[in-house]
Formats: structure tokens, sequence, C-alpha cells
């Protein structure tokens, strides 16, 4: 049996790596983030420790036989349909993915704790609530950098299109969730609205600067959208 210090040490080893892949998909935009990733490497480390170590005293007894790591991974499948029960998609806006993360992280704990791995589970459990609750301020506070907005351009007609408009802003194509290209009201003209969801002011800036350098484009202008529109987990 391995002490508490290697526990411990094997379970904020667990967090942190998942941290830092987390940290990876979030900058990225996917809609698993750093608490999710977090959760779900804590819960897949405790289960291996669960599985290593949690049934010694029950095999070394006479005339039994077990294989105890089957229990873990019919746990690790079962849960997956609570998870998936828990993760909704409302219109642009995904929500869920934590609360399935930290369900099948739970299993996990309780799958020490009926092992016999009492501090085990109880270090996991307070990880998790430092998870679920110390790193959302960090991750709102990454998350208030990226901005949705509305670039509305003025061009001569024909002068820009969806492919020119993603080759000057530069930008990811789920960063730019939608291109409407019109008839301007007034003139011969063409008006063009880009709407852009997770950009930074800086990529905005710069995209904007682009724009304006364009052949025919006459004016860019930037419309700021509400945050709750943009594709969000919680």
């Amino acid at each position: 049996m391995i002490s508490d210090l290697e526990i411990s040490e094997r379970l904020a080893a667990a967090a942190l790596l998942g941290c830092a892949i987390g940290f990876e998909r979030e900058r990225l935009l996917w809609a698993a983030g750093i608490r999710t990733h977090m959760l779900v490497s804590v819960g897949a480390c405790l289960l291996m420790i669960v599985s290593a170590y949690g049934f010694q005293q029950v095999i070394v007894q006479p005339h039994v036989i077990l294989d105890p790591s089957r229990v873990a991974a019919q746990v690790v499948s079962g849960i997956g349909f609570l998870g998936a029960g828990a993760i909704l998609l409302r219109g642009q806006v995904v929500r869920g993915l934590t609360t399935a993360a930290s369900i099948w992280a739970v299993a996990a704990v309780g799958l020490a704790a009926g092992g016999g791995l009492f501090f085990a589970a109880g270090v996991s459990t307070v990880i998790i609530l430092v998870i679920l609750a110390g790193m959302k301020p960090i991750e709102e506070i990454y998350r208030a950098r990226m901005q949705s907005c509305v670039v509305e351009v003025t061009a001569e007609r024909g002068a820009i299109g969806a492919d020119k408009i993603k080759k000057l802003t530069g930008l990811r194509a789920n960063q730019i969730r939608r291109i409407v290209i019109e008839d301007a009201e007034t003139g011969p003209g063409q008006k063009v609205e880009i709407a852009l969801a997770r950009v930074s002011s800086e990529d905005i800036s710069r995209g904007v600067d682009r724009l304006r350098r364009g052949a025919g484009v006459h004016g860019v202008d930037v419309v700021p959208r509400r945050r709750d529109k943009v594709p969000q987990i919680a």
C-alpha cells in the first residue's frame, strides 16, 4: 500500500496535468476547458489508485479470487450515461460539461470510500471543490478577455467576400460565426456584416485595420454584442 503522502502527490499531479491540458483546449476555444479536464484527470487518477490498492486486504483472504480492477472499469463506463444526461445544448450555449465531469469524479470518490481509501477520498473531495469553486474566477478572468462583436463593412460591390474576409482578419473558422453580404440601402455598393465570437481585443483591432486597408472598402465599424450570446459552458 502506498503512503498517504504519495496518494496526495499523485492526485495533485493529476490535477496539474489536467489543468495544463484543459488550458490548451481553452486556448483553442473548445467547450470542455480547464475545470472539465482537471476533474476528469483527478477522477481517473483516483480510480487507478482504488483499482490498484483498494482491495489488497480482501484478495489475501483464503478462497477469495477476484479482479478488483473490473469494478473501477465498470463504473467508468457506466457513469457516462449520467454525464451525458447532464449536458445540454441551448442555442449556441453548451451547458453541463463541468457538471458531467463532477458526477464522474464523484463516482471515483465513492469508489475510494467504498474500498477503504478514506484519505484518498477526502483529498480528492477537497481538490474537486477547489477546482469547482476556486478555478471558476480564474477561468472567468481568462474568458473576460474574449469578446463578441459584429463588424460592419461598407464596400464596393464584389470587392469583399467570405474568403477575403477570413484571409484579412486571420481568424479561425470557429471565431467567425456569420457573414452576411447584402446590397447597400443607398448607392451601388454592398454592406457586409461579420459576427465574431471569442475574439480578443487585439485580434479585433488587427482585423479591422486589415479590412480598412482592403481594396474597395469604404468603411468599417465595430458593434459590441452581449457576452451571453457567446458559446460558453457551465
